[in-house]
């Protein structure tokens, strides 16, 4: 998972999709949930479904962000990969 470990992005990326495990949520609520500006939680989120990892539910305005059935089936691999990472940064 290149887009996770292999970038300085990666964390907040790995924040995403884990906040949209636990509830599917649209751009700005992801914002004030996670803190972070409207305009780095868009460039996440494109980069996110440009790879398959999330995906838009919903009319343009609101989006409700998903994580992909791909992601979801692989949920485990990805949280056994994020626990590694985590690991080896303590």
């Amino acid at each position: 998972m290149f887009l996770i470990h292999g970038t300085r992005c990666g964390p907040v990326r790995a924040l995403i999709l884990a906040t949209l495990e636990e509830q599917p949520l649209n751009a700005n609520q992801l914002a004030q949930k996670l803190e972070l500006d409207y305009s780095t939680i868009k460039h996440h989120l494109d980069v996110l479904m440009e790879n398959r990892l999330v995906e838009p539910v919903g009319g343009k305005y609101g989006q409700l962000y998903f994580l992909s059935s791909m992601l979801q089936e692989n949920y485990d691999q990805f949280k056994e990969m994020l626990d590694k990472i985590g690991k080896k940064q303590t």
